[in-house]
């Protein structure tokens, strides 16, 4: 039976969000058979037991009611302790941290606080998918700023400051990057800051990857940046690095006026964060360190074979410094990237992402996970190379 609700009676805003890039082909992948997917960034790791058994263990005890909307005020203090010490930035675990729903809830609800119709928000190009559509829903309007291999896909201060108008009023960036592994360096932070002091703009940092980086490589938050902590609204969680994609816990920390406003959002959207999935997180801070360097040491042997594979079967990759994708240029073959990735799967059955789903200037890349088992990452660059060969 047809629906009688038009498609022109929904949201103009929500028709104008295409679907996202990352799971049009994970879909499609999901109903082939002996398909190797390096399309989601989810960690082939289970969560470590312990963090599980302090989510059963809170169950056990009946804290299955609602926490405070900011979150159990137990797990504030931790994550502000932590911050503290990574960063040397004070946060009042009272009214500057917010627990959210993983760090999808807490960008949008950043987004939702603080963009009027019409307001536009910097934000690097190739970036992550979600980040074109937090601002379109709510009428901001999107400036992406290119970026490139021959800067390692970090975005610069310059190029920055040549997008700003008078109608901009933030910049979103991701530290380090999906899908590039592109890691901002301190110095350019530092650049970055001075242009957001000079045009009076918030910055919003999306860190999920800020404990997965590599090669001697340090994670500096722009928050730290003298004079930076006012305007910034630092975004994080635990889904990357303790491999709890499921928990869906993520927090925000910023000053307490823009901590309020982006609580409104989250009361009425969210009401809390799951209780048990809150213990889990505590659990995580307190314990969790050796699983994460456990974790990101595995990465990183498969960061090396991914951006080695690459190379060898012709497909130019440079080295990311963090998160856990690999991101090669697939122009050699004369293939779209929507052409590579859709053939790829039909004929490797490979499933990977388009570079284009992260922005124009991903146009010629394909983003590529290396989180998955190394057998399987193995047999994935071999069925590539395969078709690369069938290709040139």
């Amino acid at each position: 039976m047809d629906s009688i609700v038009k498609r022109e009676m929904l949201s103009a805003r929500v028709r104008s969000i295409k679907p996202s890039g990352i799971r049009k082909y994970f879909d499609i992948a999901a109903t082939m058979a002996d398909v190797i997917s390096l399309g989601v960034g989810e960690p082939d790791f289970v969560t470590p037991e312990h963090i599980r058994e302090a989510a059963i263990e809170a169950i056990r005890h009946g804290d299955t009611k609602y926490t405070s909307n900011y979150g159990t005020l137990e797990l504030r203090r931790a994550i502000a302790e932590m911050l503290s010490e990574r960063y040397h930035v004070t946060y009042d675990p009272k009214t500057e941290i917010l627990v959210t729903v993983g760090v999808s809830e807490g960008i949008d609800a950043a987004i939702r606080a603080v963009i009027d119709p019409g307001d536009e928000v910097i934000v690097p190009d190739p970036g992550y998918v979600a980040y074109e559509a937090d601002i379109a829903l709510s009428d901001g309007v999107v400036v992406p700023v290119p970026t490139s291999v021959d800067h390692n896909f970090e975005i610069k201060a310059a190029a920055i400051e040549a997008a700003v108008t008078p109608r901009t009023k933030a910049m979103l960036l991701g530290n380090p990057s999906n899908p590039t592994g592109a890691v901002i360096e301190r110095a350019e932070l530092e650049k970055i800051a001075q242009v957001a002091q000079r045009h009076d703009l918030i910055v919003i940092t999306d860190e999920v990857y800020s404990r997965l980086v590599y090669g001697g490589h340090d994670h500096s938050s722009i928050a730290e940046v003298p004079g930076m902590r006012e305007r910034t609204i630092l975004v994080d969680g635990f889904s990357k690095a303790y491999a709890m994609t499921g928990w869906r816990v993520g927090y925000i920390a910023a000053p307490a006026h823009l901590l309020e406003a982006m609580l409104k959002v989250h009361q009425y959207a969210i009401m809390c964060a799951a209780t048990m999935s809150q213990a889990a997180a505590l659990a995580a801070l307190r314990t969790g360190a050796d699983d994460v360097r456990a974790m990101v040491a595995s990465y990183d042997e498969r960061r090396k074979l991914a951006v080695d594979g690459f190379n060898a079967i012709g497909l130019a990759c440079y080295e990311p410094k963090g998160a856990f994708y690999a991101f090669p240029s697939i122009r050699s073959t004369g293939l779209s990237s929507d052409e590579f990735v859709d053939q790829l799967l039909r004929e490797q059955q490979v499933a990977a992402v388009p570079g284009s789903a992260f922005g124009h200037a991903g146009e010629g890349y394909i983003r590529c996970t290396y989180c998955t088992a190394r057998d399987k990452l193995e047999e994935a660059i071999e069925r590539i190379g395969r078709f690369v060969k069938a290709h040139s």
